[in-house]
């Protein structure tokens, strides 16, 4: 599955990295990209594995916001 998420509260590169290791993470996602100013994550996962909605609660447990 492939998911694109807008996230807010995202600056900067050590946002990018806070992020990406949060997903990375998780197992059952395959590759992440974070695209800084869109604010948007992009998410490749087996969903098998994983549910989109973990993925969105790793994100905000770090306290950023999915939109």
């Amino acid at each position: 599955m492939k998911a694109v998420l807008k996230v807010s509260g995202m600056s900067n590169s050590t946002d990018i990295r806070k992020v990406q290791s949060a997903i990375a993470s998780s197992e059952g996602v395959i590759a992440s990209e974070v695209a800084l100013e869109k604010k948007e994550v992009t998410i490749i996962y087996n969903d098998m594995y994983i549910e989109l909605e973990s993925i969105i609660d790793k994100i905000e447990d770090l306290g950023y916001t999915v939109i």
